[in-house]
């Protein structure tokens, strides 16, 4: 009887043959690549219109890499912009113990809806 075969696994989130990038936006980072949607602070554009980003980080592709000091040089990542909304209900809560003293603040953040068209680097 032959030993079972190992097979090799994929990982099906982020799959190696495509391009990535690492940008910077809002004061976050972010990992994106072709397709990807997501959640970033305010952005002043239009619903529909492309951004595109010349802060790139890293730029990733396969085996190669290209890491900026601090960005990468001719790297860019375009955008489109799907929606502008605000984020779930937060709330700052202050309180200080013994003397009666709470204070509620409740804040919603504006984001945009991103959805990455392409990477060049």
């Amino acid at each position: 009887m032959s030993p079972p075969r190992r097979t090799r696994r994929i990982n099906l989130l982020f799959p190696t043959a495509m391009a990535y990038a690492v940008i910077k936006t809002g004061g976050k980072q972010y990992r994106v690549q072709q397709g990807d949607k997501f959640d970033v602070e305010k952005l002043d554009a239009a619903v529909d219109s492309e951004i595109t980003f010349s802060e790139v980080l890293l730029v990733g592709e396969g085996d190669s890499v290209k890491v900026g000091a601090p960005t990468v040089e001719g790297a860019s990542v375009v955008a489109k912009v799907i929606s502008q909304f605000r984020g779930p209900k937060g709330i700052a809560f202050k309180f200080k113990r013994r003397k009666g003293f709470h204070k509620t603040k409740g804040f919603r953040r504006h984001l945009t809806k991103l959805e990455i068209t392409s990477i060049a680097g």
